[in-house]
């Protein structure tokens, strides 16, 4: 059983997929065993105390800069075992030294089809402006490893959503968020924990 901790910044709606996930045993070679937040107060934490999982604060403004905050969030992850980071709406920058010790062992999901509308800057409501503004006809969602460039990692999955007449960017989020995240997300992590994916190179493949 591998020891999942999901990283979190604020609601938690990623988080709570893949929770109800595990709930319903699709997870079965998995296990959240902790949600570390960069800040308090964040609903996402509410929802791993509901669910019975450990809830952790490592908050970014506690600490001096970016090394140290990595530091400490990897002394926590590593004293519980961890061998698999989801980032779920984790908003705080991980430094090179914390990507390398878990190499191909974070994930995070981004709302859009990569490469497309995605890099620095590049989250929350502000993809669905850009794709709307565009003027693409479909977007999406993708699932990917972390390294150290924003959303350059080896894609693991990608779902496409299309856009509808009379989309507003929180209309697209949602719709992006049922259609794709929601489900592509605990997907990738159900596959990882049954090492099921291997990176070669840029490239990930199902085996």
């Amino acid at each position: 059983m591998l020891n999942i901790a999901v990283l979190v910044s604020g609601g938690g709606t990623n988080l709570q997929a893949l929770l109800d996930a595990q709930a319903r045993g699709e997870i079965p070679e998995g296990k959240i065993s902790v949600v570390v937040a960069s800040k308090p107060g964040v609903f996402a934490l509410e929802r791993a105390e509901k669910a019975g999982v450990e809830a952790l604060v490592v908050a970014r403004k506690d600490y001096p800069d970016t090394g140290a905050f990595c530091d400490a969030l990897r002394e926590a992850l590593q004293a519980r075992g961890i061998g698999l980071v989801v980032l779920a709406g984790f908003l705080s920058i991980l430094n090179g030294d914390f990507i390398r010790a878990y190499e191909n062992k974070i994930i995070n999901i981004h709302p859009s089809l990569i490469p497309s509308f995605c890099g620095k800057g590049f989250y929350g409501l502000k993809v669905h402006e850009e794709a709307l503004e565009r003027g693409v006809k479909v977007t999406g969602a993708t699932v990917h490893f972390v390294n150290e460039g924003a959303d350059e990692g080896p894609i693991i999955l990608q779902k496409a959503v299309a856009i509808q007449e009379g989309d507003t960017p929180e209309l697209l989020q949602k719709r992006v968020m049922e259609e794709a995240e929601w489900k592509l997300l605990p997907q990738a992590v159900a596959l990882f924990c049954a090492g099921k994916l291997k990176v070669e190179g840029r490239r990930v493949h199902i085996v």
